[in-house]
């Protein structure tokens, strides 16, 4: 099957310089049969990035977009915290540059209307839009959205396409909190490859509501391929979540950057 991986760090890989590091996560993409990867951050170093941070980690990505642009897809790394830096940001990688996306991760939960600026300059450029979302049992970082903080999200831009990154980490709360959203999808990216969670989130929000990442460099491709190619759900749906549900929503982007597949 095409297989498309939403969420990558490629500076876990390792490697003197980005190009490097993006090399060895190619070369792992290919023993798995991994076509496409979209990548962001630099490291999990900065959870508040100051505005010369926020573009140390988008230069790092546009090096490895630059380098391997045949294989990837950029996601421009922006903080709430810091509004106009962020808009700064996404128009200079993606409105002039190459980036087709936006990662959200800490700094200010996204229930928050601060974030609405962000939203909408990505969504009047057609970016994919990206929401870190986890609920952790010893509690949260400092602003890390729950996947109910993205329903309040979801609920104020109803039009606009987004994804819940992780489906939550406790996934079984995630897709409930997602299912009256039609404009959100769920990421099954970064949590273990427990049985019955990609089956779940199938029934209870559509195949088409469901994308594949791996969140490799913290995850293995393996382990979260074995979600999809084990899961007990139709092989049109597999191909869905593998990579036409991401395909579709990045299509706008792509074609208005004249990008062909």
């Amino acid at each position: 099957m095409t297989i498309w991986d939403l969420h990558c760090h490629p500076a876990s890989f390792g490697g003197r310089t980005p190009e490097e590091s993006m090399a060895e996560l190619v070369k792992l993409a290919d023993r798995m049969g991994v076509e496409r990867l979209c990548i962001y951050l630099s490291t999990l170093a900065h959870t508040d990035p100051t505005a010369d941070q926020l573009r140390q980690h988008n230069d790092y990505i546009l090096r490895c977009v630059n380098h391997f642009a045949h294989r990837v897809f950029g996601f421009v790394y922006v903080n709430p915290n810091h509004v106009q830096a962020s808009l700064d940001e996404i128009n200079r990688c993606v409105r002039d540059g190459p980036m087709t996306g936006i990662k959200l991760w800490v700094a200010r939960r996204c229930n928050d209307a601060a974030i609405d600026p962000i939203i909408e300059r990505a969504a009047a450029l057609k970016a994919v839009i990206f929401q870190h979302t986890w609920l952790k049992t010893g509690g949260n970082l400092p602003g890390e959205s729950s996947p109910m903080d993205m329903a309040v999200l979801a609920a104020r831009f109803p039009n606009v396409p987004l994804i819940c990154g992780h489906t939550g980490g406790n996934w079984e709360i995630g897709v409930r909190a997602m299912r009256p959203f039609p404009n959100v999808s769920v990421d099954l990216a970064g949590s273990d490859p427990t049985a019955g969670f990609t089956e779940m989130a199938v029934r209870e929000l559509g195949a088409r509501r469901v994308i594949y990442g791996s969140d490799t460099g913290g995850r293995s491709f393996s382990s979260q391929l074995a979600k999809v190619h084990g899961a007990a759900i139709p092989d049109e749906a597999r191909q869905r979540i593998f990579s036409e549900n991401l395909k579709e929503m990045m299509l706008p982007i792509l074609r208005a950057k004249g990008v062909r597949l």
